[in-house]
């Protein structure tokens, strides 16, 4: 059973996350040869204040995404 495991910023909206799970379960079904209930994905989301990269929080050096 693949589990699928994202992290991206907060705030995404729901029908993008609607879009990944689907992407995401259908590629995996495409590529593993599993049937769709065998997938599952998890997306957790992270407050840009608690995400860092390049040395800078990322709520600092993406204030606009």
């Amino acid at each position: 059973m693949p589990i699928l495991r994202v992290e991206t910023w907060a705030g995404t909206s729901k029908d993008r996350k609607r879009e990944l799970v689907e992407t995401l379960t259908r590629e995996t079904v495409r590529i593993l040869e599993c049937p769709p209930e065998a997938v599952t994905v998890i997306i957790d989301e992270i407050p840009k204040e608690n995400w860092g990269a390049a040395g800078e929080l990322c709520s600092e050096r993406f204030p606009d995404k």
